[in-house]
């Protein structure tokens, strides 16, 4: 297994979609760091030589913010929001959506499961 940016990346796939392991890398990040390296998009993980896997690191460690340093970033500016008091941060506490979305029917992800409210049905 390759490991790049603290995580072990498949190595039996191609160089573009194992990158997408990596939080913070998606698509369009990962084909312009193949491009950064000049590395073939048909090429595997497997197949990539010591030199090539080092410059991939050093590209990601020097250009992107992946992984942890991402994580703690927006948890950060979510917790800045919900200090703030904004309407955005009051939603984040609440666990409701926060872009608008309606919630009389449907944002079963945000809420949680359904509740049952006693002598709601006549």
């Amino acid at each position: 297994m390759a490991r790049i940016a603290g995580i072990n990346v498949p190595t039996n796939k191609r160089v573009v979609i194992a990158l997408q392991y990596i939080h913070g890398i998606g698509a369009t990040k990962a084909i312009e760091i193949c491009k950064k390296v000049n590395i073939p998009a048909e090429r595997r993980v497997n197949e990539m030589t010591d030199a090539e896997l080092t410059l991939v690191r050093e590209a990601i460690d020097k250009d992107y913010i992946v992984e942890g340093d991402l994580r703690r970033s927006v948890s950060m500016n979510i917790k800045r929001l919900m200090d703030l008091g904004s309407y955005r941060g009051i939603r984040h506490r609440r666990g409701l959506p926060v872009r608008g979305q309606r919630t009389h029917t449907n944002a079963r992800t945000r809420k949680g499961p359904a509740k049952a409210i006693a002598g709601k049905k006549k």
